[in-house]
This record gives structure tokens, C-alpha cells and sequence, in this order.
């Protein structure tokens, strides 16, 4: 019975390895012939590319920025004093002047101090000309009469500060414009360094735009160029340099700052859009490419070069796009030949054919 028992048990065994065994050639079978599936690309075959001849040529092109107009002159008005506003003289889109009524402060209280310090200075001004009797007669001593000038003298710079107070209840103007945001409405209450109109001056403007690094010498301080503005292209409007940018910002680009006087019918508001506008007379033979040509991003642009049938990748410098083709300032020589198209399966030291 027992040698009955361990016979079965190696028959187990005997069959659990059989069918591993079988279950091994099986995977090893499907292995292979997925691998014989697969296709396995030959990195000597020749790959057809069509290629350009380098050469030098001439560009007559113009140099635009686009840039933002914006307004010389804007300023937040808020009130010197607290107070509620009672009365709004302007509204939004108005035209005003320089030290024109914008808004009106609730001064009732201070004009009540105001009547009340005039009663007391008219007090002192009666109790200085009976002492001064009195004094210039000896029958007082004349320190009570100079109490009473001091007392006069305080007086006099209370009401002078209370008139200045009153006065700043009314907010003024700064300068000619026009008011583009009212911040609050009657019944509001102001306080200093709240905003409480916005008001901005078109008549002069200053436009704004950033250039690169290769593009900053094109611009001079003080010097006149022409701008237009993209919603009145038909307008010449002149701009001088006021500012060419020392610091790059993060973009790496560098700001160049215009000022311009506005048309007498104030066309070109703040933020439109415009572009300076530069006629390039002094460009030399260049080398260009197509951009379809350039392999990797505007950083790091490269560009794949034939050289004795096979295909070297080499980094360029591109200073400038036109359109579907740009300048390379460095890399490249006019007796290069570059891969223009194919570059699918095309890969460093791939052997080349041009079509």
C-alpha cells in the first residue's frame, strides 16, 4: 500500500514537469516567431533626402516690433483727507482740466470749527485792543497783553489750517485728461490712499516694445523712428527713443521705450496695438535657410549637413525669421549642402542620397 502511494506521487511529479516542459517550448516557439515579426530597420541602407546648396544671398527686408501704446501721463486721485463724498462732479469719460472739481468731501463739520475759532479770534482781537489801552496807560502789566497775542496767533493758525482742509475737500485735477474709471460713488467714503477716479492723459503717449539681444543695436537714444498703429495703418506717426533697456528680463529680451505726440483728435488710446517699423539699407549677403530645415527647438536649433554621403547633425545660430525662412549667422558655410526633407528613419552618420 505504501510503495502503491509513492508511485503515485513520483507519476505527479513526472507529469507537473512534462507539462512545464511543454509549457517552455511553447514560449520559446512564440518568442521566435514574434521575433521574426519584427522589423528590424537596417542602419547601413541608404536613405533618399532632398538637400539645398548653401549660398550667400542678398535679404532686403524690414525689421518690425510690435509693441503697446500706452498713456505718458495716469494717475490714481484719492483725497488728502477722510471725508464722505456728497457730490461727483465728473463721470467716467469725461474731459476735464487741470485743477478742475473732480469730487466733493462732506465739510459741513469743519465749517463749524471754522465759525467757531472766528468767534474766539474776534474775542482775542476785542480783548487786545482793551488791554493794549490798559497797558500803554500802566494800569496793567504788559505780560497779560502778550497772552492774549499768543492766544491771537494760535487762533489765526487754526483757521488757516481749517481753511486748508476745507479746501481739500474738493479733489482737483492734477492734470488735463480724461477720467477713465470712477473707484467709488456718492455716499462712499474716502481716505488717503484710496483711489478714487482714474485719470489719464492721451495727448502725449509713449509706446513700448521688446527686442532681442542681436536686435538692440538697430536703436539709438534720442533718435526719431516711425511708427504705425494697427488700427489706423494709413497715419505716420514719428517717435523719439527715450529709454533703450540695459537689463534683460526674463525672456531675455531688452525694453525700448518711444515718445509720441498724440493727433489733435486724440486717435491712438492707451494699450493698442502698433509696430516700429525699420527699413534694413545696410544688409550685407546672409545666409538663409528654410525653417522646415531646422532639426530641435529655437534655442538649440541644429541642422543635419551631407558631408562624404553621410548625415552629421550641427548646431546653428539663427539672428533673425522671415517668414517660412530664416538668417543663420553661424554654423553654416556656403559650401555646406543641408538635408531640406527626409528626415524620417534619418538619424547622426545615416549614409545619405539627394533625390
Amino acid at each position: 500500500m505504501k510503495k502503491l502511494k509513492i508511485m503515485k506521487k513520483i507519476i505527479n511529479i513526472l507529469i507537473l514537469v512534462a507539462l512545464i516542459a511543454i509549457v517552455v517550448v511553447q514560449l520559446k516557439s512564440n518568442k521566435d516567431v514574434a521575433v521574426n515579426r519584427v522589423y528590424h530597420y537596417d542602419k547601413e541602407q541608404v536613405i533618399m533626402v532632398s538637400a539645398l546648396n548653401i549660398s550667400a544671398t542678398n535679404v532686403d527686408e524690414k525689421y518690425e516690433f510690435t509693441g503697446v501704446f500706452d498713456a505718458k501721463k495716469e494717475a490714481k486721485v484719492n483725497a488728502d483727507i477722510q471725508g464722505k463724498i456728497i457730490k461727483y462732479f465728473v463721470d467716467k469719460g469725461s474731459e476735464v482740466k487741470k485743477n478742475q472739481p473732480l469730487l466733493k468731501l462732506d465739510d459741513e463739520l469743519l465749517k463749524l470749527q471754522l465759525e467757531a475759532i472766528n468767534v474766539k479770534i474776534e474775542g482775542f482781537e476785542a480783548d487786545r485792543k482793551r488791554y493794549q489801552v490798559l497797558t500803554d496807560a500802566d494800569a496793567i502789566q504788559g505780560v497779560k497783553l502778550e497772552k492774549i497775542l499768543i492766544g491771537l496767533r494760535a487762533a489765526e493758525i487754526q483757521k488757516k489750517t481749517l481753511l486748508a482742509q476745507i479746501d481739500k475737500t474738493t479733489i482737483r485735477a492734477p492734470f488735463s485728461g480724461v477720467v477713465t474709471m470712477k473707484m467709488s460713488e456718492v455716499g462712499s467714503f474716502a481716505a488717503p490712499g484710496v483711489p478714487l477716479v482714474i485719470l489719464t492723459d492721451i495727448s502725449d503717449l509713449k509706446f513700448k516694445i521688446n527686442v532681442t539681444e542681436s536686435d538692440l543695436n538697430l536703436f539709438a537714444l534720442n533718435e526719431k523712428y516711425q511708427i504705425q498703429s494697427d488700427a489706423y495703418p494709413e497715419m505716420t506717426i514719428e517717435g523719439i527713443a527715450t529709454a533703450v533697456g540695459n537689463k534683460g528680463n526674463m525672456g531675455n529680451s531688452f525694453p525700448i521705450e518711444f515718445a509720441i505726440k498724440n493727433n489733435k483728435d486724440k486717435k491712438i488710446k492707451s494699450k493698442m496695438f502698433g509696430k516700429v517699423v525699420l527699413d534694413d539699407t545696410n544688409q550685407q549677403d546672409v545666409i538663409t535657410i528654410p525653417s522646415s530645415a531646422i532639426i530641435g527647438s529655437d534655442i538649440k536649433p541644429s541642422v543635419y549637413v551631407i558631408v562624404d554621403g553621410k548625415a552629421v547633425l550641427k548646431p546653428i545660430t539663427v539672428s533673425k525669421r522671415l517668414q517660412n525662412r530664416v538668417i543663420v549667422s553661424s554654423g553654416l558655410k556656403t559650401s555646406d549642402q543641408i538635408v531640406t526633407s527626409g528626415f524620417i528613419n534619418l538619424f547622426e552618420g545615416a549614409n545619405v542620397t539627394v533625390r
